[in-house]
């Protein structure tokens, strides 16, 4: 498979603190790749230099071979770039339909082919029943499957998923592992996600990337993730050893 994301050696200070240390990964096209490790890593400070909101202090990061380093969010956005983020913020006065209309009319300037995307859309998160009730009438669950509804709209070529599975219940987090895994399947979206629920990274992820301290310490197969000492170590725990 060609590589459709490459970060090569990326770095981020605010003031003294290293956020991100000279990270690189390639994440090839139509795959899914997991990054990992403990609260204050580097992990979303990483995302966010891949979308835009910051640019890099060091290294490159390249999409679809061109240079997006120092790019403006809007302009990774058209790219083919979509995410979510850990604290979802929909507009809590519209209704779902809208939230996800937002994204879609991107792409889709006809309204009406624009809503018939968003129903399919709808359909495929489980929200189509609710897309006239207002964004902030939802729990939680539905919340984190709308900010994926509102990313999918974008129909992006790279979906950067950040602690989607956060706070679900265990067969909520295996229906979103099903979603993603139609979308990467049937869809071709290749997956970049931050998680820390396990059960969704060994689900989905081919290979993971581990940070702690805003350096790479391991990269690999879950299968090696998992046995590797000094995740172990910084992250998972002595139980890993027996997942």
């Amino acid at each position: 498979m060609s590589v459709l994301l490459a970060i090569d050696g990326i770095s981020k200070r605010f003031r003294g603190l290293v956020a991100v240390d000279r990270i690189s990964l390639e994440v090839p096209e139509g795959g899914i790749f997991a990054v990992i490790g403990p609260n204050g890593a580097g992990k979303t400070t990483m995302f966010n230099m891949i979308a835009g909101v910051f640019a890099p202090d060091g290294g490159t990061i390249t999409f679809g071979g061109e240079r997006i380093d120092g790019l403006a969010p809007d302009r990774i956005c058209r790219r083919g770039i979509g995410r979510t983020f850990q604290i979802v913020r929909p507009f809590p006065a519209l209704s779902v339909e809208d939230n996800v209309l937002i994204g879609a009319l991107l792409r889709r300037h006809n309204q009406r082919a624009a809503r018939e995307w968003v129903h399919r859309i709808l359909h495929r998160l489980d929200l189509f029943d609710k897309r006239h009730q207002a964004a902030a009438s939802l729990t939680l669950p539905d919340r984190k499957r709308l900010e994926v509804a509102r990313a999918i709209a974008t129909e992006p070529k790279l979906l950067l998923l950040d602690e989607v599975m956060a706070g679900l219940r265990p067969t909520e987090t295996d229906r979103m592992v099903e979603v993603f895994h139609r979308l990467n399947r049937e869809h071709g979206v290749t997956i970049l996600l931050i998680e820390h629920v396990m059960r969704a990274v060994m689900a989905l992820a081919s290979r993971i990337l581990v940070l702690h301290h805003g350096a790479a310490i391991a990269e690999g197969t879950p299968d090696e993730i998992v046995r590797d000492q000094a995740v172990i170590d910084s992250y998972l725990g002595a139980e890993a050893i027996d997942a």
